[in-house]
């Protein structure tokens, strides 16, 4: 039963509704309310705010269990149907799940929408729906939206060099480095530091990894290659941070996780501790992670080390649902993150004919592996098991999160899951 008396006031961003819209809707119409409800949008959609926990039925309703049950009503629960013939959410379920039963891998989280059609779940070890997982290189998105924002205040422009932010910044033609090409992997500067291994050994703080990537070799002429660069995002972020003040920490929450409600994410481990994040397989780490080797246990992606230092391209944590929420922050611009016109410009190609095509922060066309995805898509992978895209096309947004690097075996579930979903689901 949908609940319409009784309606409370409350601040709960994510309880939204109109008792009289309630009265007279439909349950296709009271889905799409729903999924606004999820992310935080009533306001935006003219409606008042209303506490469901607090009215008849939804009482005993937490969070999550709220969320399930809309999902019920707007009937997108996988569909039973021919064994030969499933659906591709049912596909797409049963790969994570049977990934998970015969502990290929310990855990996973998966928040698909389609329209105003949720599905979420968890597998393996964990329980809950909002679990934080390690998101490896998604991060860079999130970290570049932090940027972003202040070229939302006119505090840089895309076209700027880098020198005019980091004087110590020259040489080798890094004078013609500019900050979009920090964003769009063209700027010449290596994906990891040949001192990696070292300056993860020694717990070394972020500003260590920024002096060594000041100085660091380039791989090419700026503007005239693709060469996928993690430093680059470093230093984008090292350019926000002085432009701002701010620690990029404390940028990226006020300016990301804050400003759209992302309560189960953070630069590094932020306000939580490492009991509140999965941990991962990290016997079958990437290299520049540790690769399983003993020697790494207090530097490798499972270390208080590195689960602290908030790397901006790859030391964030996030759930599922909260990664979704981000998504759709692009997928649908509201206004509470970046202006519009920002929006577009870090979903659109800035690379020149001829080159991989990168947004700002984001990959495009086919996230990954996962082909069938529109062009216009949007997204980004993590080595350490993550994926995460939006089609704007198909209206759909898909997060898998799970704790088995990507490099550790051939056809990564996660890649499995990922292509039966880029397809129109019934």
């Amino acid at each position: 039963m949908i609940c319409n008396q009784d309606l409370l006031a409350s601040s709960d961003p994510l309880c939204w509704a109109k008792s009289n819209a309630i009265r007279s809707t439909s349950r296709q119409d009271f889905s799409v309310m729903a999924v606004k409800a999820c992310f935080g949008l009533g306001e935006q959609a003219g409606m008042d705010r209303v506490n469901f926990n607090q009215c008849c039925d939804c009482k005993k309703m937490n969070r999550r269990h709220l969320l399930q049950s809309l999902v019920a009503m707007s009937v997108f629960y996988p569909k039973k149907g021919h064994a030969s013939d499933p659906s591709p959410l049912d596909a797409a379920a049963k790969i994570l799940a049977d990934a998970a039963d015969r502990g290929e891998i310990q855990a996973s989280s998966i928040y698909f929408q389609q329209g105003s059609n949720v599905f979420s779940r968890v597998y393996g070890s964990v329980t809950e729906n909002d679990s934080m997982f390690l998101l490896a290189s998604i991060s860079k998105t999130i970290s570049i939206a932090a940027v972003m924002s202040l070229y939302d205040e006119g505090c840089f422009q895309l076209d700027d060099p880098v020198t005019r932010y980091l004087p110590e910044f020259r040489g080798q033609d890094r004078e013609n480095i500019t900050v979009g090409q920090l964003m769009t992997h063209v700027s010449g500067l290596p994906d990891q530091l040949p001192e990696n291994r070292q300056l993860r050994t020694s717990h070394a703080p972020l500003s260590e990894f920024v002096a060594a990537a000041m100085v660091t070799p380039l791989r090419f002429k700026p503007g005239t290659r693709y060469g996928y660069s993690s430093m680059a995002i470093l230093l984008a972020a090292e350019i926000a941070q002085r432009v701002s003040g701010y620690p990029f920490a404390k940028l990226v929450q006020e300016r990301v996780y804050d400003a759209i409600g992302m309560k189960h994410s953070a630069m590094g481990l932020g306000a939580f501790s490492l009991d509140d994040v999965v941990m991962n397989q990290v016997d079958l780490a990437a290299i520049e992670a540790g690769a399983g080797d003993p020697a790494s246990k207090n530097w490798d992606w499972n270390s208080l080390y590195w689960r602290r230092l908030g790397a901006p391209w790859g030391g964030a944590h996030g759930s599922a649902h909260d990664v979704a929420m981000f998504l759709n922050e692009f997928l649908h611009p509201f206004g509470r993150l970046l202006r519009t016109e920002t929006i577009r410009l870090m979903t659109q190609n800035h690379n020149p004919p001829g080159l991989h095509p990168r947004g700002l922060g984001f990959d495009l066309g086919s996230i990954g592996n996962t082909n069938g995805l529109s062009a216009k898509s949007f997204g980004h992978t993590g080595s350490t098991g993550t994926i995460c895209w939006a089609d704007p096309a198909t209206e759909t947004v898909c997060v898998i999160l799970t704790t088995l690097p990507h490099a550790a075996v051939p056809e990564h579930p996660m890649d499995l899951a990922a292509r039966r979903l880029a397809v129109p689901v019934k």
